[in-house]
This record gives C-alpha cells, structure tokens and sequence, in this order.
C-alpha cells in the first residue's frame, strides 16, 4: 500500500464514529473554504463600492446555481461510482471511471462558458432586477461563467479524491486558491480600480489554480486512482452509471435553484436595500449549510463504499451517526449566527442599517432551523449511496421546490401575507416535509436491500 493510500480513511473498516470525524472536518473546512470566494467578492466590493455592488454579486447566485448545479451534480456520480468501485476492489472500473469523468467535466465546462455569455441579460430581466443593479450583474456573472471549466474539473477531481478518502488534499489545494483570490480581489479593486469585474476575475482564476492542484494530485498517484490525460476517454458503462446517480443530483439542485430563482424575485421586488441584506445574510447561511452538507457527501461516500463492500450493517449505522453529528453541527452553527447576527451581517454591509436588519430577519428564519435541512441532505446522500439517485430527486422537487413555489403564489402573494417573513417561513416547513418523505424512503429502500443479500447469502 503506497504513502498516500495510508494517509485516506479507512470507510469499510475500523472505528465508524471517529472516521466519520476524521473525514467530514476537512470536508466541511474545503466547503467553508468554497464560499470565502464569494463571501471574499462580496466584503470588497461592500467596503470599497458600496451596497449596491453587494447587491449585484447577491443577485447572481441564484442563477449561477440554476445552470451550473446540473454539471456540479454530475460529481455526485463520480464519487459514488469511484467508492463503489473502490469497495468491491475492481481497479479496472476505477480508472474508467475516473477517465471517463474528467473530460465530461472538461466538456461541460466549456458549454457553460459559452452559454453563460447568452443567457445572462435575459435571465436577470426575467428576475426583474433593478435597474441600478441589472448591468453590474450581468458584468459579474459573465466573467464569472468563464471560469466553468476549471471550476468542474477541480469538483470531479475532489469527488475522486473524497471517494478514497483523502479529504485533506482538496482542502490543501482550495485554501492555495483562496489565498490567491482574496489577494487578487485586493488588488484588481484597490489598486486597478475594477469593481464586481475585478471580484470576478480573481474567482475564475483561484478556481484555475484549484482545479490545477487536484489533477497534478490525482497524475501522480501510483494506484488504480492514477489520472493519465492520454486515458482520457468517454466510456459507456461508468458514463451511465455517472449519469444515473448523478444527473437526478443535478437536475434536483437546478430544480431548486428555480424555486430560489422565484424566492430572489420576490425579494428583489422590495428594492436593492432588502437585496443587500438578503444576499449578505444568504451568504453567511451558506456557510452553516456547507458544514452540514459536508455530512451528506460523508454519508454518500462511505455508504458507497460499504455497499460494494456488501456491509449493510455499517451502513445503518453510519445513518444513525451522520443524522446526531449534523445535528449537533447545525444548532450550534445556527445558534452562534444568531447571537452574532448584527456583527457579522456589519461585515458585508457598511452603507445600510436597513440591510442589516434585513438580513437578520432571514437569520432568525433560516439560519436558526437550518439543522433540519441538514438532516434532510444526510438522508440524500444515504440513499444516493446506495444506489437511488432518483427517489431523493423527485421527494426534494415535490416537497421543497413544489412547495415553496405554491407557498409564494398561494401565500406570499396575498396582500395580507405579503411580508419577509411569510415568504422565509417556507424553508423550514419545506425542509421538515422532505425529510420525513425521506426517511421513510430510506426504510424501504435499506430492508430491500437487506433482504437481497440475505438472498443471495442463502
């Protein structure tokens, strides 16, 4: 076994709670890491171009996650098809896999470039987006689509890595890349005199220096995991089994950026003051999603690799431990943003008192209860990992999307509804139905599972 094989964590074996630990803290670092790229963009642009700049780059990333999710999803696949292959020891499946993944990533991240040039405009006047904001988004979001190609490759490498339980070296490479960014956006807006342009720019190119990192990573292992760019070749049977786990994924976190697509229009339908507390607030929630989120991949991977491992046991207990840490992680996440909800909405917004108190209106609604959407994630990937991509797909678009789009036109729309606070009550009702859909899906889907290898055992 080589140095770097013994640096991973163990998934099929040894103590299930500490690995879980062990795996998912770097995890969690890496996607906290992810967001300081846009949390970055935005406190450069709110300190040195005022609230409306704020505004701008707030009011793209519902769209930015409603193209790209669809591709980012695709990694989902990756990772479960690499730890499902990796638990049953088929080495000739893994390299496939893995051959198979990067130019997909490399492909679709081109498209995304090019279509990220056409749809822009549109979708923002679609989202009516004030006027004092509409043109610096779509500056911003234009710059930023350019930077697709490397923002793939270095999610489908992390998927490979994570697969295999090395989680360290995706956080190594992305803190490099968020270093540079945050010196870059320091430079192109202070000292060239850009605005959300120069915050764009210096994301596509930390996002270069990731995606850089992780394949120089993967080309110079000497296991099965070994990335050859001359390998690189579309192959059917891990293309299929990348699409069926991960296009559902992706197709749902397009599916719900839809229904933030709607929830940005109504908020935008406030004016920009609203916007900019909106999207500050948006933003520091991100980062108590990402730590739960975090469990979610753990959940999926180790569950992936115990299926092909054939221990279902472990499996329900890694179920079991998944749901109490996210838990545990997301109250007190939630708890610590609300009791320093002022100080740290004051890190984004400097020009508007109003913004801050909007911002911690949708704190106390969403960031507080954001624990049960972290269970809701933990379940996804449990069932992802065991090979049903598709039933988490249509439980989340029915019980969250769907909901939360009828609540906004049933609900919201009503005049005497019509308030902040209707409208952010429908996450947590949402996050409630779909998990409890969930777990019950899990039930039925884990005992079929059981007694097929009780079968097969017999």
């Amino acid at each position: 076994m080589t140095n770097s094989l013994r640096k991973n964590v163990d998934m099929v074996n040894g103590p299930l709670f500490k690995n879980i630990w062990i795996y998912t803290v770097p995890v969690i670092m890496t996607g906290i890491l992810q967001l300081l790229f846009n949390a970055a963009d935005l406190v450069v642009v709110g300190r040195f171009c005022g609230s409306v700049c704020v505004a701008a780059v707030g009011a793209t990333g519902a769209i930015i996650n409603l193209v790209v999710n669809l591709f980012i999803g695709l990694s989902v696949g990756v990772g479960v098809t690499v730890a499902t292959a990796l638990g049953a020891k088929d080495d000739a499946k893994v390299s496939e896999s893995i051959h198979t993944a990067m130019p997909v990533g490399l492909i679709g991240g081109i498209v995304l470039a090019v279509l990220g040039l056409f749809i822009t405009y549109p979708l923002l006047s679609l989202m009516e987006t004030p006027e004092d904001v509409i043109d610096l988004s779509a500056t911003y979001m234009k710059i930023y689509f350019c930077g697709m190609p490397g923002s793939l490759l270095y999610n489908y490498g992390a998927a490979v890595l994570r697969a295999d339980g090395d989680t360290k070296r995706p956080l190594t490479y992305l803190t490099i890349a968020g270093v540079v960014n945050v010196l870059l956006n320091l430079f192109f807006v202070i000292v060239i005199g850009f605005d959300v342009a120069g915050v764009a720019l210096a994301t596509i190119i930390s996002q270069l220096v990731s995606a850089t990192l992780v394949l120089l990573a993967l080309a110079r292992r000497k296991d099965s995991c070994r990335f050859e760019p001359v390998k690189m070749r579309i192959k059917k049977d891990p293309l299929v089994n990348i699409v069926r786990i991960g296009l559902p994924a992706g197709i749902q976190g397009s599916l719900f950026s839809i229904s933030n697509v709607i929830i940005q229009s109504s908020v935008n339908s406030f004016g920009s003051a609203v916007m900019a507390g909106n999207s500050a607030a948006s933003n520091i929630g991100g980062f108590i999603y990402t730590a739960q989120n975090s469990f979610s991949q753990t959940a999926l991977n180790f569950t992936g690799q115990n299926m092909g491992a054939g221990n279902m046991d472990r499996v329900r207990r890694i179920t079991r431990f998944c749901l109490i840490d996210v838990i545990i992680v997301g109250l007190a996440f939630g708890i610590a943003a609300n009791i320093f909800a002022r100080e740290l909405l004051g890190i984004y917004l400097t020009d508007s008192p109003a913004s801050v108190e909007i911002g911690v209106v949708k704190m106390l609604y969403v960031c507080l209860p954001y624990f049960i959407c972290g269970m809701q994630e933990v379940m996804t990937g449990i069932i992802r990992g065991l090979g049903h991509s598709l039933t988490p797909m249509v439980v989340c678009i029915c019980g969250a999307c769907g909901f939360r789009v009828a609540w906004i036109f049933a609900v919201f729309n009503r005049e005497q509804f019509h308030s902040l606070k209707v409208l952010y009550s429908s996450y947590p009702i949402s996050w409630i139905l779909v998990f409890a859909t969930l777990w019950i899906c899990y039930r039925s889907i884990y005992n079929k599972k059981l007694e097929k290898k009780r079968e097969a055992s017999l």
